[in-house]
């Protein structure tokens, strides 16, 4: 037998959690892990783009994390299950501080703010840092209301700094400079 990936159970607007819990698909659980799966997507998107290998190795990792992040989030956190979850760790955090420091190293100090551009991988990762900090920012918000992880949004915070920096590194090692903001002052 083939396996269907249509199942029809969603078609009135709701959802199961893992544990079985049906919530609306407008549900800021949802909304959350929703997000970071567009993120995920959109990281294999900017991994693709780059040529630079262990840029590449980091952002495959990023990937497994994110997907790990769903897991999480996707699970009902007032039902025990008796699925094994991959876990977060603070290691996968300093993986990522690791490696900003070392493109820190490497780049010029940023004396203004700076523009999303200057070719298209740099561009594709600034967004990938917006689509994270919305990511971010839905966790926040369900955090507020229901049990997160706390490793999650300290992740998807230092991800989001990940993503700047690389972007800066992706332009330097390319010979393309920041763009500086300079606002106009009348």
């Amino acid at each position: 037998m083939t396996f269907r990936i249509y199942t029809k159970t969603g078609d009135k607007g709701t959802t199961a959690l893992i544990g079985g819990t049906k919530v609306s698909k407008a549900d800021l659980r949802i909304e959350a892990y929703g997000t970071v799966d567009e993120l995920n997507s959109y990281t294999g998107l900017c991994k693709e783009l780059l040529s630079d290998v262990r840029s590449k190795e980091i952002l495959q990792e990023v990937q497994d994390r994110l997907f790990t992040i769903g897991a999480v989030l996707a699970q009902d956190p007032d039902k025990k299950t008796k699925m094994t979850l991959p876990d977060l760790h603070e290691e996968d955090i300093v993986l990522l501080e690791k490696e900003i420091d070392v493109m820190t190293g490497q780049l010029p100090e940023m004396k203004s703010f700076i523009l999303p551009g200057g070719s298209v991988p740099v561009a594709q990762l600034h967004i990938a840092r917006c689509i994270c900090r919305r990511a971010e920012r839905l966790v926040v918000g369900l955090s507020e209301t229901s049990p997160v992880e706390p490793v999650v949004p300290k992740y998807l915070n230092r991800l989001s700094d990940y993503l700047f920096v690389l972007a800066r590194y992706t332009g330097f090692v390319s010979g393309i400079a920041d763009i500086p903001w300079k606002p106009r002052v009348s």
